[in-house]
């Protein structure tokens, strides 16, 4: 029973209508009850107290191991993988995850099985079943994550940050694990892990160190009873959980310059302070929130405006980071480029003057803009679906007060100018970290991170050298943020004049297609507005689609001087970027000033101009993503030579790397006059917003565009305008692609095992979709779990212009390509049992949560936007897809899935088509060569030449988009 149930006022948006109560039970377990009559999944998260600061001395990554292992039995459900079947099954999925101070596990499944799947949950707090076999795979697992991380710069960055501590404290320890910390050195040591691992259990996993969010739709008192009854014989041993004081850190950590070399190209400057994390005593001022908020700032006057202008940055990120209970740090990365890289020291000193002009200024016009802005997000943030909101909440609950558990520290509200200064005076020159990472920095090193072997040096700064930068640095005038001209204040809601359940054709014209649905789910005063630039002239070679790439980054860059950033900052969302058919205009948020970020968007690309020294900042960006893509990690290669080889649109990067270093500004002024030489703009607004305004607004666009003497654009004919091709694959017939990773130092390869079914339809859809159902949690258990091929294993629907497919994702070190294609095909013959002897309950049980996830409500307007644009720009336009394709699966019989399933999936199949996508590392290159010298089996094609061969193929043809295909 709860000891304590605390009906006390918790803070909540004014647009949530969910009920909350926090209890405590009799073994000191705090729990937060969430009742939302309208959901459609429950959801539940435990948050433990205990990462890997909690890890014994020589048994680096048990945390971790923990997780992957604890919830696999228990006494009471002792089936293997039990619990993450019955989720799955149902709807659901589940996940954990670590991190230094805290461990957190969480699922979500259909309402009518939550209380089964709670139980499930609950019994592996209770007694867990900590078996031999499962501890020795899941060790694996860890390493296999260990390999695949090996060469992301991201976990190389955040382990030198470690290392650079007192060896003496957990901080500097290797949190993740690996084989040789699990296994080797154990053994050697004459340890059994397991029995270690179940002695990290007891002594640490303690009921007291634990938060629990539940989440359903039942009220708080009978979720309340079900907590209680489920959760109360949870042990609680009193633990205090991990405890340390003072920082990692001693004077040897502090003041130096570690330069180091990254995998990828590109610089990094980043600039870092321990603190004291503000959340503990001051997450109503938000000293850091606030700080983060003024140093990122893009405006005149600001630190990036500064660099951005000089060229010498691309980027600036600024904020608290990496929180535990005693330390945090506030960090500032900048993006270099090659100019920003031999001006380091005047970056730099130009940070610290900025640092400086802070102490001097005055906050409360600033301070109050940044509350007023963090007001209006909570109380109109969007609606997030249960699985991830019962996370963020536990997160928050060892943090704060019961009462502040759903705000945390997102919303300052006391202006404090004496808080704000004191954790100024922490970003001092005496406590400065600053990591410089660098491929120039190639050779000029002398030591290596023992984990992940990243080369590095270090030296000593001085506040005399800090000094002499700031002197050097730009003397330009700092100042703080401009008022915000983005900050709504009428947040009054439209009333629909009509309950549309779908989007409508509201107008047509010989320049664009409207399609608007108004909101009456939401009741939220946000809006969304997305043009499509249909311009046939944008990817029919690969220099046209490099210089496509040029004009959206330029279009990108310009809206930074435009001071477009504001719009972001007071909630509001916009995006520029490529696709098939041209380019995409997004703009999504407060619709009160919506209008005039659309119209600064909008206005840039009107009056696109190129701009020389822009353009060769860019190009060196380009030619620094053009190196990194052979950097790029095996299943990621695997996935875009899958789309070069199935869609006429794309080029091979080999074509566009040698486009690139002759591509000129005179070629982007050209191409861009031959871009809107004709365009067509397909266009959807959503939300609140009446159908009068909308039309306003492409009404407006289009006299930018279209009008006037001298058109920016010509009309682009719906007989000219650009279509989508996907190759169309023979039946019976296996195509095959391999190739040798471009990264000789990657030991990893990469299989993707493509299954080409059908174009979009209503009824192989569902079939299919329910294929998918039944197939993904048996081929993540057998192929990554029991087989170990990887940690990187998927299996995940395609749907490339409607063509719909199947495909398996696999990345490993332990298994070359060829050997995971069999594998994969294995596994089908295994699942092909599975699915004959599937009991009609089983069947009908799989249907059912299909159904239910299809049925499920989209969360808030930007869901319910972007699955609409979905049919729109593949030209489907069927809005009520998952009505019909749940009424499809509703008579669908068991007989009808297993014909499907013998003639599209099963091996063998004279009508399956299949295209396998090689991709060898450095492991298995003798594999690649023998399989290259091998003959191919009967009904295969070895694909050589993949122009040539798509050149050859038939097509599906692309959906098109005229005037034919409008419906009103």
């Amino acid at each position: 029973m709860a000891i304590e149930t605390e009906e006390e006022e918790i803070m909540k948006p004014r647009s949530d209508k969910r009920d909350y109560r926090r209890i405590v039970l009799g073994n000191s377990l705090q729990v937060l009850l969430i009742s939302d009559r309208d959901t459609d999944k429950s959801a539940a998260c435990m948050y433990v107290s205990v990462g890997s600061f909690s890890d014994p001395d020589g048994l680096e990554g048990v945390a971790h191991l923990l997780i992957r292992v604890l919830p696999y039995s228990s006494e009471k459900y002792p089936l293997e993988d039990g619990y993450s079947k019955y989720v799955s099954e149902h709807g659901g999925c589940t996940n954990s995850t670590s991190s230094l101070e805290w461990t957190t596990y969480y699922f979500d499944i259909n309402n009518d099985c939550f209380e089964e799947a709670l139980e499930r949950f609950s019994q592996f707090f209770i007694k867990p079943l900590i078996s031999t076999e499962a501890t020795m795979r899941k060790i694996k697992t860890v390493d296999s994550v260990y390999q695949n991380n090996i060469l992301s710069d991201g976990r190389r960055m955040f382990q030198l940050g470690t290392h650079f501590s007192m060896e003496s404290h957990p901080f500097h320890r290797f949190g993740s694990g690996n084989w040789s910390t699990l296994d080797t050195r154990p053994k050697a040591k004459g340890l059994d892990i397991r029995r270690e691992l179940l002695k990290f259990y007891e002594e640490n996993y303690s009921a007291n160190l634990m938060h629990l969010v539940v989440y359903t739709k039942e009220s708080i008192d009978k979720i309340q009873i079900l907590v209680e009854n489920k959760f109360q014989d949870v042990p609680s041993s009193s633990q205090r959980g991990f405890q340390f004081t003072g920082l990692p850190f001693s004077s040897e950590h502090l003041m130096i310059l570690v330069k180091a070399v990254p995998v990828t190209e590109g610089h990094k400057l980043k600039v870092t302070w321990p603190i004291t994390p503000s959340y503990r005593r001051h997450h109503k001022e938000g000293p850091c929130k606030y700080l983060a908020y003024v140093i990122r700032h893009e405006g005149e006057g600001s630190v990036f405006y500064i660099l951005n202008t000089l060229g010498w940055a691309t980027g600036l990120a600024a904020g608290e980071v990496m929180h535990t209970s005693e330390i945090s740090f506030f960090e500032v990365t900048i993006s270099l480029t090659d100019a920003g890289h031999d001006h380091m020291q005047n970056i730099i000193g130009l940070l610290f003057k900025y640092i400086q002009h802070l102490k001097e200024s005055s906050h409360k016009r600033v301070f109050d803009e940044l509350s007023a802005v963090s007001e209006t997000e909570f109380h109109y943030h969007d609606q997030i679906q249960p699985f991830s909101y019962v996370q963020e909440i536990a997160s928050k609950m060892q943090k704060y007060p019961p009462k502040y558990w759903l705000v945390g520290s997102s919303w300052p509200t006391n202006f404090n100018p004496d808080i704000i200064q004191m954790y100024l005076t922490k970003l001092t020159q005496e406590n400065v970290r600053i990591f410089w990472w660098s491929k120039k920095f190639e050779g000029d090193t002398d030591k290596v991170e023992p984990w992940y072997g990243t080369a590095y040096s270090v030296e000593k700064v001085t506040t005399s050298m800090i000094q002499k930068w700031m002197s050097s640095a730009p003397n330009d005038n700092l100042q703080l943020p401009a008022p915000n001209m983005f900050i709504p204040t009428n947040l009054s809601l439209r009333k629909p004049r009509d309950k549309i359940k779908f989007p409508v054709l509201l107008r047509k014209s010989s320049y664009s297609k409207l399609w608007y649905k108004p909101d009456t789910m939401f009741s939220m005063p946000k809006a969304f507005v997305r043009i499509e630039f249909n311009c046939p002239h944008t990817r029919k070679s690969a220099e046209d689609e490099v210089l496509a790439g040029f004009f959206v980054r330029l279009l990108k860059d310009y809206l930074k001087d435009q001071q477009v950033y504001q719009a972001r900052v007071a909630g509001h969302y916009y995006a520029v970027a490529r696709t098939e058919i041209g380019f995409l205009v997004t703009v999504f948020g407060y619709n009160d000033k919506l209008n005039i970020l659309l119209k600064a968007v909008i206005d840039t690309i009107a009056n696109f101009e190129v701009n020389t020294d822009r353009f060769c900042i860019i190009k060196e960006m380009k030619t620094n993503a053009m190196y990194n893509h052979k950097v790029k990690e095996p299943s990621s290669l695997a996935s875009e030579y899958s789309s070069l080889i199935m869609k006429d649109i794309e080029w091979p990067w080999k074509d566009k790397h040698d486009v690139l270093p002759h591509s000129r500004v005179e070629d982007l002024v050209k191409f861009t006059r031959m871009m809107f030489s004709g365009a067509f703009l397909e266009c959807f607004i959503a939300g609140n917003m009446e159908c009068e305004e909308a039309i306003a607004i492409i009404e407006h666009v289009e006299d930018i565009f279209f009008k006037g003497s001298k058109p920016i654009c010509q009309p682009c004919f719906p007989i000219s305008q650009l279509t989508s091709a996907v190759v169309k694959f023979e039946r019976g017939m296996s195509y095959l692609y391999s190739e040798e990773g471009p990264n000789p130092d990657n030991e990893n390869s990469a299989l993707l095992h493509h299954i080409q079914v059908h174009r979009d339809d209503f009824v192989l859809n569902a079939k299919l979709q329910l294929f998918y159902r039944i197939a993904k949690r048996p081929a993540y258990h057998q192929l990554s779990t029991i087989e170990q091929l990887g940690y990187t294993n998927q299996l995940y629907l395609r749907n490339d212009f409607g063509i719909r497919g199947v495909e398996f994702l696999i990345q490993s070190t332990t298994k070359s390509p060829r050997e995971i294609d069999l594998r994969v095909e294995a596994f089908l013959k295994m699942l092909e049992k599975i699915i004959h002897e599937m009991t009609n309950e089983e069947f009908k049980s799989n249907v059912k949560a299909l159904i239910d996830m299809k049925m499920e409500k989209h969360k808030n307007l930007w869901a319910e936007s972007v699955f609409y644009w979905g049919e729109i720009t593949n030209g489907t336009l069927k809005f009520d897809r998952r009505e019909a394709e749940a009424a499809i699966l509703r008579d669908l019989t068991q007989q009808d899935f297993i014909d499907f399933f013998d003639e599209y999936i099963k091996v063998g199949s004279p009508r399956k088509k299949t295209l396998s996508v090689r991709i060898y590392g450095k492991k298995h290159l003798y594999d690649y060569k023998s399989e290259k010298s091998e003959p191919l089996e009967l009904n295969s094609v070895r694909i050589e030449d993949i122009l040539g061969f798509r050149r050859s193929q038939p097509h599906y043809g692309g959906s098109f988009k005229g005037f034919s295909d409008m419906k009103l």
